[in-house]
C-alpha cells in the first residue's frame, strides 16, 4: 500500500486536505453517454430491449423477465439451511434497529386556530436493486427490501441481473432471500437497464410498473441511470466503490486492522483501503500482516491486489488522533472503523461517515451482515452530505396547513408586506380576497 505521510505540517482545510486523500476515480458523467441509448431503447422498446440486454451484458437471454413464483419458492427450499438461518437472523436484526426509525405524525400549534401537521407517507411503489457481477449478494435484499417494508411502502420489486448458469434467473440465493422476507415480485434484469425499467415500466405479460423510488448499490453504469433518470424517479444515492477507513492507534491490533482493510478490498479492484495512523510501527506490522492475509484468501490478484495497491487505497500517517479525527472527517468513508485506546470517545467526534464501527468488536462485516444496521451507505466522499438507506429513504413528509379566519387575519398584513418586498402582488391579493380587499391593521 501506498504511504501519505502529514505529518509535521499544520494539516490544510476543508477541500484541500480532501485533495491530498486517496479517492477512486469514479466518472459518472463519461458513462452517462453510454447508458443513455440503453435507457431511451427501454422506455420505446421494454421487455423486448430487456431481453436483447440480458444477451448482450450478461450472456444469458432470459426466458422470462419476470421471475417465475415457482422458481423464487424453489429458491428457498433449495437454500442451504445454514445460509437461511444467517439470513433470518440478519432479517430479524434489521427489523428491530429500522423498525425504531418509524416516523410519527406530529401537529405544531403555531397560533391559537392555526396548525401545522407534519404527516409521514410512504412512497407508493419502489424498485430495489440488488446487484450481480462479481458477487452475490443476498445481504443486499434484506439491506434494501426491509426498510421498505417497516416504511409500509405497499408496492416493491427486486431486479437482479440474470445468471447464465442459472438458465437466465437471477441467483438463487437473491431469490431465496426475496421468498423470506415475502418478495415476488422480481425481475431479471441488471444494470442501467433495470433502473430504466423501473423509471418507465413496461408492458405485456412480464410488464413492470413504474416506480416512485429505486435504490441499491450498482456499478457505474448503475449510477449513470440513476443521474440520467432522476427526477422521472426518485433515487437514493448514486453508489460508488465501496470504501474502509480506519482510524487507529497503536493499541490496534495490527492483524485486525489488515484483515479488515481486505474484507472490503475484496469487493473491487477499485474498492478503496484507507489506513489513518499516528504510529509507524502500527502500519509497518500492518503491512506485514498484508501478505499472509491475502495469501490465505481467495480473489487475491482480480481483486484484493489491485485494490490495496491502487491509487484508491494508502497508509496515511498523521501526527496523533486530532489531527487523525480531522483527516477521516475529510475523507467521509463509507465505513469508518475506530480502533484507538479511547474508541467511544473518538467516534462520538466524528461527524462525516456513512456509518461508524466503534472498536475491535464491531467490524465492517459486521455491518454488512448483522449488526442490525444498514449497509447501503453513501461512498465518495459523499456522507458529508448523505445518510445510508434507512426507513426514511422511504418516507416523504407533508405538511398540512389548517388556519381558522382569525388566525389567518391576525398575520395576513405580514403576509401582504412580504409578499410586495418580493413584488409578488398576487401572493397579497389571495390573502386581500378573503377580507374584502381590505387587510386588518394590526
Amino acid at each position: 500500500m501506498a504511504r501519505i505521510d502529514l505529518r509535521g505540517d499544520a494539516l490544510p482545510e476543508g477541500a484541500a486536505l480532501r485533495d491530498l486523500l486517496p479517492r477512486a476515480e469514479f466518472d459518472v458523467e463519461a458513462a452517462l453517454e453510454k447508458v443513455r441509448p440503453i435507457c431511451e431503447d427501454v422506455r420505446h422498446r421494454g421487455t423486448d430491449a430487456l431481453i436483447e440486454y440480458g444477451k448482450k451484458f450478461d450472456g444469458v437471454e432470459p426466458a422470462h423477465i419476470r421471475v417465475p413464483a415457482e422458481a423464487i419458492s424453489d429458491a428457498l427450499e433449495r437454500l442451504d439451511p445454514a445460509v437461511r438461518a444467517a439470513l433470518e437472523e440478519s432479517i430479524r436484526r434489521a427489523r428491530l434497529v429500522h423498525r425504531e426509525q418509524r416516523r410519527t405524525t406530529h401537529t405544531t400549534q403555531v397560533v391559537p386556530g392555526g396548525t401545522v401537521t407534519e404527516k409521514w407517507i410512504p412512497v407508493g411503489r419502489v424498485g430495489l436493486y440488488v446487484p450481480g457481477g462479481r458477487s452475490v449478494y443476498p445481504s443486499s435484499v434484506v439491506m434494501n427490501v426491509v426498510p421498505a417494508q417497516e416504511a409500509s411502502v405497499a408496492s416493491l420489486a427486486v431486479a437482479s441481473p440474470p445468471q447464465r448458469e442459472f438458465a437466465g434467473l437471477p441467483h438463487p440465493t437473491i431469490l431465496a432471500a426475496c421468498a423470506l422476507l415475502g418478495v415476488d415480485e422480481v425481475y431479471a434484469v441488471g444494470g442501467a437497464q433495470a433502473v430504466a425499467m423501473f423509471a418507465y415500466g413496461t408492458t405485456g405479460p412480464d410488464g413492470c410498473a413504474p416506480a416512485d423510488l429505486v435504490t441499491g448499490p450498482g456499478n457505474i453504469y448503475v449510477a449513470a441511470a440513476k443521474r440520467l433518470l432522476k427526477g422521472r424517479i426518485g433515487i437514493d444515492a448514486e453508489a460508488g466503490p465501496t470504501e474502509i477507513a480506519i482510524l487507529a492507534d497503536s493499541t490496534a491490533d495490527p492483524a485486525h486492522v489488515a484483515s479488515d482493510l481486505i474484507s472490503q478490498a475484496e469487493h473491487d479492484p477499485m474498492a478503496a483501503a484507507v489506513l489513518v495512523t499516528d504510529s509507524t510501527e502500527l502500519a509497518e506490522a500492518v503491512e506485514k500482516e498484508l501478505d499472509p492475509q491475502i495469501r490465505a484468501t481467495r480473489h487475491v490478484d482480480d481483486r484484493i491486489i489491485p485494490a490495496l495497491a491502487g491509487k484508491q487505497s494508502a497508509i496515511v500517517l498523521v501526527d496523533g488522533m486530532e489531527e487523525g479525527l480531522r483527516v477521516v472527517d475529510a475523507y467521509a468513508a463509507e465505513h469508518l472503523e475506530i480502533q484507538t485506546a479511547d474508541a467511544a470517545a473518538l467516534a462520538d467526534r466524528v461527524r462525516n461517515a456513512g456509518a461508524i464501527f466503534v472498536g475491535p468488536w464491531a467490524p465492517v462485516s459486521l455491518g454488512d451482515y448483522a449488526a442490525g444496521s444498514n449497509h447501503v451507505l453513501p461512498t465518495g466522499g459523499c456522507a458529508c452530505h448523505s445518510s445510508g438507506l434507512s426507513v426514511q429513504s422511504f418516507l416523504r413528509g407533508v405538511h398540512i396547513v389548517d388556519y381558522t379566519r382569525d388566525a389567518l387575519a391576525e398575520v395576513a398584513h405580514h403576509v401582504v408586506t412580504l409578499a410586495e418586498a418580493e413584488d409578488l402582488p398576487a401572493h397579497g391579493a389571495a390573502i386581500k380576497a378573503r377580507f374584502g380587499w381590505k387587510v386588518p391593521q394590526q
